[in-house]
């Protein structure tokens, strides 16, 4: 069971923390027509520059991220395809599933015939040539390894498809969230805290330092245990010494209950005295339009007396 869960949660993390390189902001080498909007010429997440001819009206989005990107900006009925991962809304649960992120089905892609696909630092440079070769636009969003990262991938999101206005209105409201969360939580004394990725035979792995998660930890009021590692890698003996005050652990697969009686957690102080808390991992990991949610969410579980 523990390697099982090592390597679904390592999985997890692969799939999901996408987006580590920043790229050039559409908005900053969008140009256009000086009648009409379109096209749009800007630079993508892999250095191509990528022109769009006219307003996509069919999507195909290969990363979660960029599934509840679209339907927050209200373009969710253009999606015409989606990875299995895509599970967020509810509605993109509707829309025909091309596949995984690094192994999509190429021939369901092809068949849909989209204006565009939307892809991120996932995208293998074979499935992008065989894509190309069918004639299919597609574009690499990427964004920097922080918070403001998000923001980056919205703003993107909106040029492309012409719909800034609700783009911006879409950042200001998170940013509105966020501010919100950075109040409650200004005067609040840190509490050290661990988010596990992944553990077992395999290795430890955890929101290290260099990561957009470990910026939000730390933005929540707490105080990131592992800020001195690197790559999501970390080990045990460390946590151990440092002995976190809360652990934060993914709300699947019963990662709660194994890491009770995993060999080294299980001694750790806040798994003895209750202090081992769940989240939906997805709000944490997917540098999309609910990164503002996951905030509140850490900062609930390390300062519940803030939110009574």
């Amino acid at each position: 069971m523990k390697k099982l869960l090592s390597i679904l949660l390592i999985m997890m993390m692969v799939f999901t923390f996408i987006g580590c390189e920043s790229n050039s902001a559409v908005e900053n080498n969008a140009t256009t027509e000086e009648v009409g909007y379109y096209p749009v010429t800007f630079t993508d997440g892999m250095g191509r520059e990528v022109t769009i001819e006219s307003e996509p009206m069919t999507i195909v989005t290969m990363a979660p991220s960029m599934t509840e990107t679209i339907y927050a900006l209200g373009l969710g009925d253009r999606l015409v395809g989606r990875t299995n991962y895509c599970n967020y809304p509810e509605a993109a649960l509707s829309v025909e599933s091309i596949g995984s992120l690094r192994e999509p089905n190429l021939e369901a892609i092809i068949a849909l015939n989209p204006d565009l696909i939307l892809m991120s630092t996932h995208a293998s440079e074979e499935v992008l040539a065989k894509l190309d070769e069918a004639g299919l636009k597609t574009a690499i969003l990427t964004a920097q390894e922080s918070f403001d990262g998000v923001y980056e991938i919205v703003t993107q999101t909106g040029t492309i498809f012409n719909v800034s206005d609700q783009a911006t209105e879409l950042v200001s409201t998170m940013q509105a969230d966020v501010t919100t969360v950075l109040n409650l939580v200004g005067t609040a004394e840190k509490k050290t805290v661990y988010y596990v990725v992944g553990f077992g035979e395999y290795g430890d792995y955890t929101a290290t330092g260099d990561t957009f998660i470990h910026e939000m930890l730390e933005m929540a009021g707490g105080n990131n245990i592992a800020a001195d590692g690197k790559s999501w890698s970390y080990n045990l003996e460390t946590i151990i010494e440092k002995d976190p005050e809360y652990i934060i652990c993914s709300e699947l697969v019963d990662t709660k209950g194994t890491l009770e009686q995993t060999e080294g957690y299980m001694e750790l102080t806040a798994i003895k005295e209750g202090r081992l808390v769940e989240i939906n991992q997805d709000l944490l990991s997917r540098q999309g339009p609910r990164l503002a949610e996951g905030l509140k969410a850490i900062a609930q579980l390390l300062h519940p007396e803030l939110f009574e």
